[in-house]
């Protein structure tokens, strides 16, 4: 009688550690997965730490009905431009650039204009009616080239100390009249050659100073065209791929948004190389036709690493609202953005 109430106490025993142990087995399992009631309210299978804004110091701005563009340290906002609210809508920000000296140049549709931290400015460009702005770098402190859509359309570099066009020259459009959907990114190359991604082409063209075409590519629906340190072009588009080619044309790196469909990002529109090797692509959120769900909202921007595994996720509508993404410049590396030359203006 004794033995077997042993035996029973031993059995009880043993079940009750097998129970302890599949309760914290599972409780580990949730960890690692990281579905927690955050996340899974926001649609998201990952951890919470990817969507740490902390991750990088950033200026950030979108295409927006209103001018909004932040700078972020330790996850916080630090700096801000509110863009004129009395004057009805001024133009979407497609582009913009914070420079070494702390300027900021940005290209919103209707205009480019240069500020200071403390919202000074310093040079401003109207774009003519039936024209319009999108895309704007600084070369050195003295200069500025962007592109002009429109009819014609065309390269401009200006002198930004005395306002005169010290170059320009004429880039083909396939629908003269269809102005806003020409251009929205180029960049300088290391070689000072000018590289434009022509939306309504499908093509990206690289151009020397007197608008001579150097290099073409096929690109149907492309969007951004950035030329890399190892010669190579990233380029991101309305197709949901982005791609890392040589000038040969060969993919040497690619990322498929379809791929990752837990992240539904749906209009990517630029596609940054960071200096440690991974790569941000912004997803676009339209003011005009999309509608936020702000219990589900859509990812603004992700980095992902050269084998493809997703690292950071910029998801902030609420505390703070960073509103739509177009572009990310990060902060915490040692890129002078306006160290380019293009032909001889540096």
């Amino acid at each position: 009688m004794n033995r077997n109430r042993i035996r029973i106490q031993i059995s009880n025993a043993a079940l009750l550690l097998v129970f302890i142990i599949s309760i914290i087995s599972c409780s580990q399992g949730s960890k690692k997965s990281g579905k927690t009631g955050e996340t899974e309210k926001a649609g998201i299978t990952d951890s919470i730490a990817l969507r740490d804004l902390s991750r990088h110091d950033f200026l950030y701005a979108g295409e927006a009905k209103v001018q909004d563009m932040y700078i972020l340290k330790n996850g916080k906002i630090a700096w801000e431009y509110k863009g004129p609210r009395d004057q009805g809508y001024m133009g979407e920000i497609s582009d913009a650039v914070l420079m070494n000296n702390g300027n900021i140049l940005f290209a919103h549709q209707r205009g480019i204009t240069l500020i200071t931290p403390e919202r000074e400015v310093l040079w401003h460009y109207d774009t003519p009616e039936g024209y319009e702005t999108h895309t704007a770098q600084p070369i050195g402190e003295n200069y500025v080239v962007f592109v002009q859509n429109g009819n014609p359309a065309q390269v401009f570099v200006v002198n930004i100390k005395n306002g005169e066009t010290v170059k320009s020259f004429e880039v083909p459009v396939k629908n003269p009249k269809n102005s806003h959907g020409h251009f929205r990114h180029a960049r300088l190359t290391k070689d000072g050659t000018y590289l434009i991604a022509h939306m309504d082409l499908g093509k990206v063209i690289e151009y020397d100073i007197d608008g001579n075409q150097l290099w073409s590519m096929d690109t149907p629906k492309i969007w951004s065209a950035e030329p890399l340190e190892n010669g190579n072009i990233l380029l991101c588009g309305n197709d949901r791929w982005i791609r890392e080619v040589n000038k040969e044309g060969d993919v040497v790196w690619d990322f498929k948004l379809d791929d990752y469909p837990q992240y539904n990002m749906t209009k990517p529109q630029i596609a940054t190389r960071l200096e440690n090797g991974n790569t941000i692509i912004n997803d676009w959120f339209s003011d005009w036709g999309d509608t936020l769900d702000i219990k589900k909202p859509p990812i603004q921007a992700i980095e992902v690493t050269p084998d493809k595994e997703v690292v950071w996720i910029v998801q902030s509508w609420e505390k703070p609202n960073l509103g739509p993404s177009t572009t990310i410049q990060v902060l915490n590396e040692n890129r002078i953005p306006e160290n380019k030359h293009f032909g001889p203006f540096k």
